[in-house]
């Protein structure tokens, strides 16, 4: 079995290389989160197998009458059973780290990867409920704690021993829902349920501070009633400590604080412009793709002639 560092490393070496082959992708978010789903997905939860086929199937449309054997792509993380934890990823752009942390740990095949945002397939560049690894439609950024917090509050009620699990970003808390939800947890004592919060202060137009100043987080969830962690992202050590913080009759909030570059900072010349990173030109694609393999310890990947 993998370590959760050497997934950490695998997820951010096959984002890198998907990026160079495809003439961009989300290296930011594969840089600041690896370690984070790496450890949700090899050693905090427990999962039972995957449901679904490790190539994922096409699109299969929409739920309706007329379409009865409808699923979402939550069988990679195991079926619903109330011994097995439950994980919402809610940062549906987050869904090219995701899917290599899912090749990382055996849950799905890396023919998958090659599904990747193309017409007809459920492998979405922005995560859908029928993708891999998700279960409902995080498009809209703030859902995904509300969501989890009703799931873990039906669950509590069940007698259900699984726990429920939310993985977030820090631009979430610009959104109200997100507020509501963490009050609404600590007022029905959902102590059933925990969150890790990628806090790596960037967001798709820019720093975040640039788009809304959101102050002090982790003193404003205390506020709306969390137990709160705050760790370097980095450091699984203290992501495995925060993890066992007691929080009975309240929901766990880990704040994981992390850096948009870890592991590639050759990407700091586009900062703080990284939310996507597209190739200018072949030169770029060139100078970066020889940076970056160097610091993940691989060879550049052959790009064939462009």
């Amino acid at each position: 079995m993998k370590t959760t560092e050497e997934v950490a490393l695998g997820i951010r070496r096959r984002v890198f290389e998907h990026s160079m082959r495809n003439n961009g992708g989300y290296l930011s978010q594969a840089c600041s989160a690896a370690e984070q789903l790496a450890f949700l997905y090899n050693e905090a939860l427990t999962l039972g197998q995957p449901t679904l086929p490790m190539i994922p199937r096409p699109f299969g449309g929409v739920p309706s009458a007329d379409n009865p054997d409808y699923v979402t792509g939550a069988g990679y993380n195991g079926p619903f059973e109330p011994h097995f934890d439950r994980l919402f990823i809610a940062p549906a752009h987050y869904a090219l780290v995701a899917y290599a942390a899912l090749i990382e740990v055996g849950r799905m095949a890396p023919e998958g990867l090659e599904m990747f945002n193309q017409d007809g397939s459920s492998v979405e560049m922005i995560g859908a409920e029928h993708s891999p690894g998700m279960e409902v439609h995080n498009g809209t950024l703030g859902i995904g704690f509300s969501t989890g917090a009703g799931l873990a509050w039906g669950r509590k009620r069940k007698g259900e021993s699984g726990k429920v699990c939310v993985f977030m970003s820090d631009g979430e808390v610009q959104e109200g829902q997100t507020w509501e939800a963490v009050q609404a947890a600590a007022h029905h004592g959902i102590d059933n349920l925990w969150a890790i919060m990628d806090v790596n202060r960037q967001q798709c137009d820019g720093a975040m501070d640039s788009v809304m100043e959101v102050g002090d987080i982790s003193t404003k969830l205390r506020d709306f009633g969390a137990v709160v962690v705050e760790i370097d992202a980095h450091d699984i050590d203290a992501m495995r400590q925060a993890r066992a913080e007691p929080h009975e009759g309240r929901p766990l909030i880990i704040l994981a604080h992390s850096s948009p570059t870890k592991g590639m900072d050759f990407l700091m010349k586009r900062f703080p412009r990284l939310h996507y990173v597209r190739f200018k030109s072949a030169e770029e694609r060139d100078e970066m793709n020889t940076a970056i393999a160097a610091e993940l310890g691989i060879a550049p990947v052959d790009l064939g002639g462009h």
